[in-house]
């Protein structure tokens, strides 16, 4: 388009700032709908592609492969967004991502007057994109920690959707111990629509909810303080975008001199994409229409461009740039040090099908998605457990929920595959640890009391939970006393965990699930027999 008759030329691109809106709503509604379907419905394969948006995010393709050295099939629907950014430019970060949709939704509730216009960080996204991708090169994947589906996704998992249930929760079950019978006939009709539609399958709990929930809010807390902040000063993704906008042959063009002095496009665009001289960086330009709509003298268009031909952008000096690379080659290192000399952490339970501790860390991007779909509850994030570089990753904690024996569905939803896809049978035969019994604590060891609520879950056909009949003398009557004590096979133990879970005692369970003989790693091996007599276990 040229620049033209400005009554001729609004109205079309006041319909194209609809088409965006629209955009933008619709996908935030597809991805709240595919988050909600990542759970257990019923069935033991997830119905919809719930992990479409981490599978198209370029950043986790990129840093994932670079990690591992290898190409996954799995993300390879990333190179779809890859050349449409190419063609359209930084279009994803204003008609498409969810986090941003949400971020413009909250920004009118922020005050307006104080914010800077300026972009606060300009190099800080582009200097933490290259720390990234070489972080990543020297087998050292960052981005799950910064990238914004994850970063979404964990808060609204962990933190906002439990919470949200347990008031649902709450709530109806309030009124429907005490409200009346005619308030019951409405409010039963609504429970029934939304646990079939919306909440969960069951209640969940998560070990680092504050801290995901903490992080999603300072995203949204910036707001108050620049306009999309984290998506014009940090997001590594949109940086990434705007790397393939700057190569491609469409864009927004500037007034330039052909305008007046009122700069309204510079004060009003959310990315800070229109500097002092109204020249568009189209690194940062998300395509929203804004500036055509508001420009006055319509001299804002659309344009076609040489390769190269755009000298506007985010450029670092080469003092930062180097700095990055030399702090992206030696972080990695320095954590590595750590998994090369460090025995197997016993209480490190990756899930069935979790590859090699090495390649599993690689590969997994933080995306919480198979936390979230865990049946059992079982699956927590990690917060030190596996070093620093193992935040956030996935590990079974046994006394907070268990694997369920005939569930496959953590595998299915895992978009990098860092968790392989089992069939039933796989599972069955998978061992990612095994279980102890503390004499100490067990009620049959410790006071001869019965008790078989193990034995009872353990869902392996032939039961892993043995018992030994053995007579026990009462000190103070002398009266004598069968009882069976339980003890584990290790050769029929997968580590599924639920004899923990189950365990009736309050506080530390007197059966506890360890990594020790897991099947991804032949050196983890289980101590010989008698080797543990020593502890009581």
């Amino acid at each position: 388009m040229r620049p033209g008759d400005p009554a001729a030329q609004k109205p079309l691109y006041r319909r194209l700032r609809l088409v965006r809106m629209a955009s933008q709503l619709g996908f935030l509604l597809l991805f709240l709908f595919l988050f909600v379907n990542t759970d257990y419905s019923g069935s033991d394969t997830i119905q919809y592609a719930v992990n479409l948006l981490f599978r198209i995010d370029p950043l986790l393709a990129i840093t994932a492969m670079l990690a591992v050295r290898a190409v996954i099939a799995l993300m390879l629907p990333a190179l779809l967004l890859v050349g449409l950014s190419l063609l359209l430019g930084r279009f994803f970060c204003g008609w498409v991502c969810p986090l941003g949709s949400l971020v413009d939704g909250v920004q009118p509730a922020m005050k307006q007057g104080r914010r800077r216009q300026t972009t606060l960080f300009p190099q800080l996204a582009a200097t933490l994109l290259i720390f990234v991708l070489v972080s990543a090169l020297l087998g050292l994947p960052l981005a799950g920690y910064v990238d914004p589906f994850s970063i979404l996704v964990r808060g609204l998992a962990q933190a906002v959707y439990p919470a949200s249930h347990n008031l649902a929760e709450s709530f109806f079950t309030m009124t429907y111990l005490h409200a009346p019978a005619w308030v019951n006939q409405i409010t039963e009709p609504v429970y029934g629509f939304l646990k079939e539609t919306v909440l969960p399958f069951e209640r969940k709990y998560f070990s680092l909810s504050l801290l995901s929930l903490a992080i999603l809010a300072a995203v949204f807390l910036a707001e108050a303080v620049q306009r999309r902040f984290f998506c014009r000063n940090i997001c590594p993704l949109g940086a990434l975008l705007g790397w393939f906008a700057r190569l491609g042959p469409t864009g927004l063009r500037g007034g330039d001199d052909d305008c007046g002095a009122c700069r309204l496009c510079s004060r009003i665009c959310r990315m800070g994409a229109i500097d002092e001289r109204r020249r568009i960086d189209p690194q940062r330009c998300s395509l929203c229409i804004d500036c055509l709509v508001r420009c006055p003298r319509q001299v804002i268009s659309f344009r076609s461009f040489l390769p190269g031909s755009r000298g506007v952008g985010v450029s670092l000096s080469r003092r930062r740039l180097v700095g990055t690379i030399a702090l992206g080659c030696v972080i990695p290192p320095i954590l590595g040090v750590r998994r090369l000399t460090a025995a197997p952490n016993p209480l490190l339970i990756r899930p069935p099908g979790a590859l090699t501790e090495a390649e599993f860390l690689q590969r997994c991007v933080r995306c919480a998605e198979c936390i979230q779909v865990c049946i059992g509850n079982g699956l927590q994030p990690v917060l030190l457990e596996a070093g620093i570089e193992g935040i956030f990753s996935p590990h079974l904690v046994a006394r907070t929920g268990y694997c369920e024996f005939n569930c496959t569905l953590c595998g299915q939803i895992c978009p990098t595959g860092a968790i392989k896809e089992l069939t039933r049978a796989e599972k069955h035969r998978t061992k990612i640890g095994n279980a102890w019994f503390d004499k100490d604590r067990c009620l049959p060891y410790a006071k001869g009391i019965p008790c078989i609520v193990c034995e009872e879950h353990c869902p392996t056909p032939d039961k892993a939970i043995k018992f030994r009949t053995v007579v026990m003398v009462d000190d103070l009557t002398g009266q004598q006393q069968e009882i069976r004590r339980p003890f584990i096979v290790d050769e029929l133990c997968i580590g599924c965990g639920i004899c923990e879970t189950k365990c009736p005692l309050p506080g530390r369970a007197a059966v506890f699930v360890t990594s020790d003989g897991e099947m991804r790693n032949p050196d983890n091996l289980l101590p010989e027999k008698g080797e543990t007599d020593q502890w009581g276990y």
